[in-house]
């Protein structure tokens, strides 16, 4: 059985036992945490598609951590503009969860 779920303006595709990492939730480490935004459910029997999500549908999950992806480097530059470079860094936070269940 899948789920797409959405979260954090994202969708993601997920079994039970998935690790995804996801947009940052403000939930502690170890705790559970319910995703009732389900848009497709798919088992053996077919495919079921809410509109737009699915009725009475829910992913739970545990958290696992929260933390930073790698650091990117963006630099912005305008030619012909004398000084006009500006470098900066980012590091994106995002929350690792492990799917337990997926309820329909």
């Amino acid at each position: 059985m899948y789920a797409v779920i959405e979260t954090g303006g994202k969708q993601y595709q997920v079994k039970e036992g998935d690790v995804v990492f996801v947009e940052k939730l403000d939930v502690e480490a170890e705790a559970n945490i319910t995703f009732d935004k389900v848009i497709v459910l798919g088992n053996e029997a077919g495919t079921t598609v809410g509109a737009p999500y699915v009725d009475g549908a829910k992913v739970e999950a545990k958290v696992l951590k929260n933390g930073k992806g790698k650091k990117i480097t963006v630099l912005t530059y305008k030619p012909k503009k004398g000084s006009s470079k500006k470098k900066q860094g980012h590091r994106q936070p995002y929350t690792q969860v492990r799917i337990e269940a997926i309820k329909a």
